[in-house]
């Protein structure tokens, strides 16, 4: 996986993260809203991620959410996974990571964001190093560092731990 300059650099990135911020529709969910007879919206998420977020705690780096949507469904996930920075109705998504940064005493490029849209293309140049599912828009696919194989929903958490697990082996 890692045998060519651009392949070195990543490798070289992921070295030094100590904290994953994911955006949520788009990348912990599939995008997708659905509705039930009384209009209440409903996300589906992804065990996989579930899981990739209890393994990047029990190796020591950190996780947090930062999202535009104001949901008691996003509360409650992050609640289920322990994660500890969770941030809803975000709209200025930089300037939430740079304070997070600074409770965690960490640097922004210590930090890897996975956006999926066009909110997301200022934190994506603030973290020190990015990502997207397959499926994310253009600008952003041509923005980060690295385009994930899976889409969204689909266990695109998951893939970044298992990629931050490979280089640490």
């Amino acid at each position: 996986m890692f045998e060519n300059t651009a392949a070195i650099r990543l490798k070289n990135k992921l070295l030094k993260i100590k904290l994953v911020v994911c955006d949520v529709d788009g990348v912990l969910t599939d995008g997708g809203l659905y509705y039930d007879a009384n209009g209440l919206a409903l996300k589906r998420f992804n065990v996989k991620d579930g899981m990739g977020t209890y393994l990047l705690r029990e190796a020591g780096i950190e996780t947090a959410v930062i999202t535009s949507d104001v949901s008691p469904m996003i509360l409650a996930r992050c609640e289920r996974l322990k994660i500890k920075h969770c941030y809803i109705g975000e709209w200025d998504k930089e300037q939430k990571l740079l304070e997070i940064c600074k409770t965690l005493n960490i640097n922004p490029n210590q930090v890897l964001f996975i956006g999926d849209d066009v909110n997301d293309l200022n934190v994506i140049k603030t973290a020190g190093l990015s990502a997207c599912p397959a499926d994310a828009v253009t600008k952003v696919k041509n923005a980060v560092d690295y385009v994930c194989k899976r889409n969204g929903g689909e266990g695109v958490l998951r893939e970044i731990a298992e990629m931050l697990f490979s280089v640490r082996q």
